[in-house]
C-alpha cells in the first residue's frame, strides 16, 4: 500500500505542475516532426492545453490535420487553412504560457536569431512574451558548424531555453550530435524547470522526509567538435537508483551525463555533459541532500586543449596532452555535512577486489559498490552486472552476479540504515 501511495503522490506533482499550463507548440521541417505529435499527446496527459503552429516545410513531414485533430484547435499555418484567424500570429503567443519549438530546424533557428518573420513558427516567436524551448534537429554537421552555434549562443544570451541535441543515428544514416530530444525527454525537463510545489501543498516535502542526489550516465571530454573521451556506460545502474530510491519514498535529483537508459517519472534530472559539469553541479547542489550516489562513468583524463574545428584525419600519428578530471567523490567527501551519506562506485577488471578496497579507504565514502563487466551478458548495456558492497571497517565480500535493481536495492537498504529510514 505504501509503494502504492508514493506512486500516486508523484503522478499527482507532476500533473498539478502542469495542469492549466497553456504551451504552445511550433513545428519546422524534419524527419523529427512525428516527435511533436507524441510530445503534444504526453503534455496533455499531464494537464496542459496546446495549440500548434507550422512552417510550410513541417506541413510535408506530418500533416496539419494531425495536429488539428490532437490538438483540438485550429493550427496556424501560413496558408490560412483550417479556420486561421486573422490575428494568430498575435493571439497564439500571446495566449500561452511557454512557446516550445520542437524540432526547430537550422533554417528556422537562424530566423530566431536574426528576427525575420515570414512564417508562422517566426512570427509566433517574434510575437511572444513568454518564455521559448527550442530543440535543435538536424545533420550533425550543420548542427557543428560555426554559423548554427553562434546562433544558439545568441539566443541563449537572450534567455531562449536551448534543448540539447544528443548525440546518435540520424535519419540521414549518419552518427553524431543533433538528434531531437526524445518527447519523454522534453517533459521532464519542463517538469524540473517548473515552479517547485508550493509550500502549503501537503505534497511538497518526499514521503520519507529525504533527499538522494544520485549521478548516472557516463561524462564526454571534447577533442575537437566532432570527438571525444568517454567511458562506457548505458545509465542503467543509475536508473535502476533513481527507480529504487522512488520507490522507496525520496525525492529524487539525478545528475545525468549523456545516457540510453531513461529515468522514471518524478525524478528531477540534472543534464550535464563534462567531468567538470558534472563536479561543479554536484558540490553546488549536494548540501540539500541527506545521501549522495555517484554512480556516473566519469572519464579520468580531458584534453589540454579543445580543437576549436575538426582534426583533420592525415593519417599520421596524433598525440593528445591529457590533464586529469576532478574527482568527484573525494571532493563530495570533503564537503559532505555531518550526517550526510555518501556512497561511491568503482569499476574494475583485475584484482577487483583489493582495487576497491584501496578505492573505499582513499575516498572516505561510507560505500562503494565494486562492479566488473567481465561476466558474460553483464556489465555495460545489460540487466545484470558482477558486484559487491565494500562497507569501511568490515571485511569485503566476494563479487556476485544480480540485476542491477537488486544491487540498487541494496543501496537503498544501507543509505536508509545510515539514515534511520525504514521502508517496505
Amino acid at each position: 500500500m505504501r509503494r502504492i501511495h508514493r506512486a500516486a503522490v508523484i503522478i499527482y506533482i507532476l500533473r498539478m505542475r502542469l495542469s492549466g499550463k497553456k504551451i504552445l507548440l511550433g513545428v519546422t521541417g524534419g524527419i523529427a516532426a512525428y516527435k511533436s505529435c507524441e510530445l503534444l499527446r504526453l503534455l496533455q496527459k499531464e494537464g496542459a492545453e496546446v495549440r500548434v503552429a507550422m512552417t510550410p516545410a513541417a506541413t510535408t513531414f506530418v500533416g496539419p490535420l494531425t495536429f488539428a485533430s490532437l490538438s483540438r484547435y485550429p493550427v496556424f499555418l501560413k496558408s490560412g487553412a483550417l479556420d486561421a484567424g486573422p490575428f494568430q500570429h498575435i493571439e497564439y503567443p500571446r495566449w500561452a504560457d511557454l512557446y516550445l519549438v520542437v524540432p526547430c530546424s537550422a533554417n528556422t533557428l537562424a530566423r530566431f536569431a536574426a528576427g525575420l518573420a515570414d512564417e508562422p513558427v517566426s512570427l509566433c516567436f517574434l510575437a511572444r512574451t513568454v518564455p521559448a524551448w527550442v530543440a535543435p534537429a538536424m545533420n550533425f554537421a550543420m548542427y557543428l558548424s560555426p554559423a548554427v552555434q553562434a546562433n544558439i549562443a545568441l539566443l541563449k544570451s537572450r534567455g531562449v531555453k536551448i534543448l540539447q541535441a544528443p548525440a546518435g543515428e540520424l535519419a540521414c544514416g549518419e552518427s553524431g550530435p543533433g538528434r531531437c530530444p526524445e518527447p519523454a525527454d522534453i517533459l521532464r525537463a519542463l517538469i524540473a524547470a517548473d515552479e517547485p510545489v508550493p509550500e502549503s501543498s501537503p505534497f511538497c516535502a518526499p514521503p520519507n522526509g529525504k533527499r538522494v542526489l544520485i549521478t548516472a550516465g557516463r561524462t564526454e571530454e571534447q577533442i575537437d567538435p566532432v570527438r571525444y573521451i568517454s567511458n562506457r556506460s548505458s545509465g542503467k545502474t543509475g536508473a535502476a537508483l533513481a527507480d529504487a530510491f522512488a520507490r522507496a519514498g525520496y525525492a529524487v535529483t539525478v545528475i545525468a551525463g549523456p545516457m540510453e537508459a531513461t529515468l522514471p517519472a518524478g525524478v528531477e534530472r540534472v543534464s550535464v555533459k563534462s567531468a567538470s559539469e558534472m563536479h561543479g553541479a554536484v558540490l553546488e547542489r549536494m548540501n540539500a541532500f541527506d545521501a549522495v550516489v555517484h554512480c556516473a562513468a566519469v572519464a579520468d583524463y580531458r584534453p589540454k586543449t579543445c580543437a576549436a574545428e575538426k582534426i583533420k584525419d592525415s593519417r599520421s600519428a596524433l598525440t593528445l596532452e591529457l590533464a586529469p578530471n576532478p574527482n568527484i567523490l573525494r571532493d563530495s567527501v570533503a564537503a559532505r555535512r555531518p550526517s550526510q551519506v555518501i556512497v561511491g562506485f568503482a569499476l574494475e577488471t583485475a584484482d577487483a577486489v583489493r582495487h576497491g578496497e584501496e578505492k573505499l579507504k582513499k575516498s572516505g565514502a561510507d560505500l562503494l559498490v565494486l562492479n566488473t563487466p567481465v561476466a558474460d551478458g553483464s556489465g555495460f548495456g545489460f540487466d545484470k552486472v558482477s558486484y559487491a558492497l565494500l562497507e569501511q571497517g568490515k571485511a569485503a565480500p566476494s563479487l556476485s552476479l544480480g540485476a542491477k535493481s537488486g544491487l540498487a536495492d541494496s543501496v537503498v537498504n544501507f543509505v536508509s540504515g545510515k539514515l534511520g529510514v525504514a521502508h517496505a
